[in-house]
């Protein structure tokens, strides 16, 4: 019969966890295989159990909108004790909460440069099919639920990270004008537009930019851009007037969601997916924010 992990064990195990995750993050390499072996000298694990539990800590990691380790898919397994290994040392290394979050993307390296990295197109994936923004699992305890409330929900905390979110519309700016030189449309690359930088935020996206391709190349394109750190799933804001808009020009409004944004030298920047209107047949939408007045 398997026997429960200790508090000992468990910390040991998050703490290599986060060496790996930091590294990852940072673009350094690292061996999976020497830190498990490493783990397995220091506890008295499996190769199975120690595997498992990397990937109950990527669930944890994946419940607050946190990126996780490559390669170690996410186990629903909640367990109160991970959970609280994890918060506390996030609460020590409060400067690798930043970096995770976005909020600074490591000691020595600011928020990367799109134009610099040019060259790494944005890789689109196809979006997670709905339910997207599903609620928490209804069987989780209550005393897990205390722990995830104790921190910023990912769609608030990425909404007010306005430095991550210029970073992503940069990136989104740049490729798009790289695709249509590309496409050998030179014409169309010099009039793609940061609208929200140059024109304000009001418009209800971000970018313009154009088709390139078929029977209407020059066919406009309003591109939202939504970034985060964190992985394909986790929820997003859209504001009321970003959906008005998107409902009256459903032609041409996308939303471009970065997940998984890395600094710099981390060997890929962000993969993304595209949401067509109506937004409502992909996505759960639920009101979030109330405006009090007299």
């Amino acid at each position: 019969m398997t026997t429960a992990w200790s508090d000992s064990e468990v910390e040991a195990i998050v703490r290599d966890y986060f060496v790996m995750l930091e590294a990852e993050q940072s673009g350094r390499k690292f061996n999976k295989s020497k830190h498990r072996r490493g783990l397995m000298e220091r506890i008295p694990r499996s190769k199975g159990s120690i595997e498992w539990k990397h990937q109950n800590i990527s669930a944890v990691l994946d419940s607050l909108g946190l990126p996780y380790v490559d390669g170690y898919k996410p186990r629903r397994n909640y367990q109160r004790a991970l959970f609280e290994a994890v918060e506390a040392h996030l609460k020590d290394r409060p400067d690798l909460h930043a970096c995770l979050v976005g909020e600074i993307l490591s000691a020595d390296q600011g928020l990367p440069n799109p134009i610099e990295t040019a060259q790494l197109a944005l890789r689109f994936d196809h979006a997670p099919d709905p339910p997207f923004d599903a609620p928490p699992n209804p069987d989780m305890p209550v005393e897990i639920l205390r722990i995830m409330r104790r921190f910023e929900p990912p769609a608030q905390r990425d909404a007010r990270n306005r430095r991550l979110g210029a970073a992503g519309e940069e990136l989104v700016f740049e490729s798009e004008r790289n695709r249509l030189l590309k496409l050998g449309r030179d014409d169309l690359a010099q009039s793609v537009r940061w609208v929200a930088r140059d024109d304000g935020d009001g418009f209800g996206y971000d970018i313009k930019s154009f088709s390139g391709v078929g029977n209407a190349p020059e066919e406009e394109r309003w591109l939202e851009v939504k970034t985060t750190t964190g992985s394909i799933t986790t929820p997003f804001f859209i504001t009321r007037n970003e959906l008005r808009v998107s409902d009256e020009h459903r032609e041409l409004f996308r939303v471009i969601r970065l997940y998984g944004f890395r600094p710099r030298g981390s060997g890929q920047l962000a993969r993304a997916y595209r949401l067509k209107p109506p937004l409502a047949d992909r996505v759960n939408l639920a009101p979030a924010v109330y405006r009090a007045s007299f």
